[in-house]
């Protein structure tokens, strides 16, 4: 049983750490020339994976924190096609798109806001410029089950997508009420339901924990029905409250948010229901059944993590298309603007909608793959950490030792000159245990409306 007084002291404002340095270091001193010539100077023997944000939603959910644009009309819906098909095309002179395309993924929003026909489109139009998509590519996208037919799965199953991802979130009434998305079991059954019948290889379901008015029994029946749909991985997310972020939060009371060690109980048991129903922890906030790809990452220390979660596909160039997407190059991260103007008024002038991003130093590197190592695989090899930078690691990293010694004291990590490797309940702060590595952290240290917190 964990010491709930005692977890509650971890609980600040931190990043999760989906890239580093975080997003807030982004910036317009990269600039768009040296993007470009990142773009057109990448290794063509690297792989590709693609991220397309297809931003729209006919409601706002209070809980979100994506950047969605709010709207009913297809007009809008048909222009951003247009703009998408433009950004491929520029996009098209400055990326060699012959290079095999290991992953793809359509995130928003809402992509199946978009009719049957208008995903045909978006697929056709993508394959166009992107042919060479290996067999077996992971080709995946979010759905709202409330906003999914049987004719846009089956357009998804013909074009090869095989995972799927359901929004969940809370089966509560209550719970759904306070964060405006009424989506009853049924309706989600049927979803998973469609899924299956056009040979998902994998369907995953999303939860979130620190909703208004969750508890720990409210949260046990969501489990208890979430397990009767037999997805293949949870993914179980601490709620990030950010209202000075996102302004459909503001509508959350706040008083009616769980505190942190309800919310660490949740998690405990989300633990604990899992496991002994048959699935695997799988870095933070995620589990899957044994057999899952992931688990034989893991066991390598091969687990990836990037902007859509965690991953088998490492060593690929994500290009981020479409409004506010983000990509990834070996040493640097690029975002494309995130207010829909902007966005169509860069593809209007010739050019790709890129707004800013960071180049990583040779620190930032160093860091990045240390950060990453822990939230992937809640353990680090300092021994191949030393071999490929020839650097020792008890040098370079005296002051992160140091900070993470109460953790070892408390029994929620080991360190020796081998390894740190997390124990079962370190796993639950590893946002926490990786922040020391964050040479960042010191600039924002004293704000409280930076990142969500930890617990």
């Amino acid at each position: 049983m964990l010491d709930f007084a005692k977890f509650s002291k971890y609980s600040k404002p931190g990043p999760r750490y989906t890239s580093y340095p975080t997003a807030l270091e982004f910036s317009d001193a990269y600039g768009y020339d040296e993007y470009i010539k990142k773009l057109e100077t990448q290794d063509s023997s690297r792989p590709l994976s693609l991220y397309f944000h297809l931003p729209f939603c006919k409601n706002a959910c209070y809980f979100c924190g994506c950047n969605v644009v709010f709207t009913s009309k297809e007009d809008k819906m048909l222009r951003y096609i247009e703009y998408l098909k433009r950004e491929l095309e520029i996009l098209s002179k400055h990326l060699d798109c012959k290079r095999e395309v290991i992953q793809m993924h359509f995130g928003g929003g809402t992509p199946t806001f978009f009719s049957a026909a208008q995903l045909k489109v978006i697929i056709e139009e993508i394959k166009s410029y992107f042919p060479n998509f290996i067999d077996g590519a992971e080709i995946s996208c979010e759905i709202d089950p409330r906003h999914i037919d049987e004719d846009q799965m089956r357009v998804m199953s013909e074009a090869g997508f095989n995972r799927v991802s359901f929004g969940l979130q809370d089966f509560n009434e209550k719970v759904q009420v306070a964060v405006h998305r009424i989506q009853p079991y049924n309706v989600t059954k049927a979803a998973m339901d469609l899924a299956r019948k056009y040979n998902m290889v994998s369907v995953n379901v999303d939860l979130i924990y620190g909703l208004p008015f969750q508890s720990l029994d409210t949260f046990k029946e969501t489990l208890k029905l979430a397990l009767t749909l037999n997805p293949d991985r949870f993914a179980v997310f601490n709620y990030a409250h950010v209202p000075w972020l996102k302004k459909t939060m503001r509508k959350i009371d706040e008083t009616t948010l769980p505190l942190p060690d309800e919310k660490l109980q949740i998690m405990q048991y989300t633990i604990d229901f899992l496991t002994s129903h048959g699935y695997r922890m799988i870095g933070m906030d995620h589990f899957a059944k044994p057999e899952d790809e992931l688990f034989k990452a893991i066991d390598k220390g091969e687990l990836h993590r990037n902007f859509q979660g965690y991953t088998t596909k490492g060593g690929a160039d994500l290009i981020g298309v479409g409004l506010t997407s983000i990509g990834e190059g070996v040493d640097s991260y690029n975002q494309n603007f995130k207010v829909m103007k902007e966005y169509e008024a860069a593809i209007d002038a010739g050019k790709l909608p890129f707004e800013k991003g960071v180049v990583l130093n040779q620190d930032d590197q160093i860091r990045q793959y240390v950060i990453m190592e822990l939230m992937s695989n809640f353990k680090l090899d300092i021994r191949r950490f030393e071999i490929l930078f020839n650097i020792e690691f008890k040098t370079y990293f005296a002051d992160a030792i140091e900070a993470l010694k109460p953790f070892a004291e408390e029994e929620l990590l080991t360190m020796d000159d081998e390894h740190i490797a997390c124990s079962e309940t370190g796993t639950l702060l590893i946002r926490n245990i990786a922040m020391p590595f964050d040479a960042y952290m010191i600039n924002h240290a004293a704000s409280k409306k930076t990142f969500s917190k930890t617990v």
